[in-house]
């Protein structure tokens, strides 16, 4: 069994301040793999420290020295890939295909794309042609606290470390206690990229000890945090005694309207592929299909086809198949909802309670449809987080786009049609941060986020690095003297 029990600090591997061990389990057999510790306050203070002390040199770098550094971090990460995806696999459960090829490769795609932001980004600039003397300068904030989930680990970690170094912060990591592997090899590359003692700091526990105290620590003038939008509100209301700013990237409920002249089977099957993806364990996954009344029952019996040709399987093995929810906590909660849908009304066309045939251990689900839904039951309005679709019909576009709308969330919604013009002016009218039109892809760079309870703030691109900076407006500047 893996013994990783040290957190990193200041440049070290350091034990813990006191000895708290927790074993990392493999949700494909439920048995334990590994062994982490669990910090305390007083870890996340030696790690404050540490970073408190590094803020002035490392604020202080040129552009040039922090690019060496991301390019060094880069190939490491390249080189370490097949780790990577082996310590995703293991923690969360991905399969091989899905861990290699998606959740550690998007880890490198986000640090390349930070790479080229920060090649251009404007740091300083004139207010307007108007007013030369009036200086606009972007300042990094300083200490931030960064809190990662489980669900996508490299996605998110690159997604905080990578645009708050590129700025001039310094960090103190907290990644999540179910899946801390993969953030260990991460921090491993730090080491081997050679940034200074105390720019990046470790420290492994759960949120109630280690995510408080760092939400609360008054040497932390930042926090970045990934997760429930329960635990969002946590932090956001401990971070509030301190007055530190918070961003926060939360859960979904997110629409995907689909329209009676498109393709019908390419684009239920699609929206299907994408929300049985990670197992449904993404916040952006389009868990609401909403169908035109007309092609409701056809969308529906194909969806009850595909859903029947999909693949449950071993994560450690290649191949299309998902995998098992990452915990018994969210086996627990999927089969729950499951349950709750059923006892509503709604009717199971794919799938249902229990695991798939075969499986009589880990943390297996049964992909699953339910059509004749509302938005009025809990499968409509709760973030399931598990392969679990709900299918609802509307009338017109304007009912298409309440119905979508009407949900505490909004952080992705997704439209499909053959008229073009429709489906703009559709995705304008949702009420949420990121909106993909005939299953086009997101590309690296673009700002991720959403409106409502989904979060505050954009990770990724240029958006992601000004999370991390304070505006100085400087009246009276003259250009060259320093």
């Amino acid at each position: 069994m893996l013994r990783k029990t040290k957190f990193f600090i200041d440049g070290k591997w350091v034990a813990p301040d006191v000895a708290k061990e927790l074993e990392v389990i493999n949700p494909a057999d439920e048995q334990p793999f590994a062994v982490i510790s669990l910090g305390s306050a007083a870890d996340v203070d030696k790690a404050v420290e540490a970073a408190q002390r590094a803020f002035p040199s490392w604020s202080t770098t040129s552009r040039k020295e922090r690019l060496a550094l991301l390019e060094k971090l880069l190939a490491a990460y390249n080189r370490r890939m097949r780790d990577m995806a082996n310590a995703i696999s293991a923690e969360m459960g991905a399969p091989m295909k899905l861990a290699l090829e998606s959740q550690a490769a998007c880890g490198a795609g986000h640090i390349k794309s930070f790479i080229e932001v920060l090649q251009k980004f404007e740091f300083e600039e004139a207010l307007d042609e108007k007013n030369p003397g009036e200086r606009i300068v972007r300042e990094p904030i300083g200490v931030c606290g960064l809190i990662t989930p489980w669900n996508w680990p490299m996605n998110q970690v690159t997604l905080k470390v990578v645009p708050a170094l590129a700025a001039g912060c310094t960090v103190v990591l907290k990644p999540s206690e179910i899946a801390p592997m993969s953030s260990i090899v991460f921090a491993e590359m730090m080491e081997e990229a050679g940034f200074p003692a105390g720019v990046f700091n470790m420290v492994n526990g759960d949120g109630p000890s280690v995510g408080e105290a760092m939400s609360r620590h008054p040497g932390i003038d930042m926090m970045s945090f990934t997760g429930s939008t329960r635990a969002g509100i946590a932090v956001t209301k401990a971070a509030s005694e301190t007055v530190k700013r918070v961003t926060l990237e939360l859960g979904g409920k997110s629409p995907n309207i689909v329209f009676a002249d498109v393709d019908l089977v390419d684009a239920v099957t699609r929206g299907l592929a994408h929300c049985f993806e990670n197992t449904g364990q993404s916040c952006n996954a389009p868990t609401r299909m909403l169908v035109e009344r007309p092609v409701y029952d056809k969308a529906v019996d194909i969806a009850a086809k595909y859903t029947a040709t999909v693949k449950v399987g071993d994560p450690s093995e290649d191949g299309d198949h998902i995998g098992p929810l990452v915990s018994e906590m969210q086996f627990d909660k999927v089969q729950g909802l499951i349950e709750a849908g059923m006892k509503e009304g709604a009717r199971v066309v794919a799938g249902g309670i229990g695991r798939p045939e075969g499986f009589n251990r880990g943390y297996f689900v049964r992909p699953t449809v339910f059509a004749d839904v509302n938005n009025e039951m809990r499968i409509a309005r709760e973030e399931v987080f598990g392969p679990v679709l709900a299918m609802i019909p509307f009338e017109t576009e304007e009912e298409a786009i309440a119905i979508a709308n009407d949900t505490p969330y909004g952080l992705s919604a997704y439209v499909q049609s053959a008229d073009k013009a429709r489906a703009q002016r559709v995705a304008r009218k949702l009420r949420a941060g990121m909106v993909q039109i005939n299953g086009t892809d997101r590309p690296y760079g673009s700002p991720f986020g959403g409106y409502k309870q989904s979060g505050l703030g954009r990770e990724g691109g240029k958006w992601g690095l000004e999370d991390f900076l304070e505006v100085k407006a400087i009246s009276g500047f003259e250009e060259g003297l320093g």
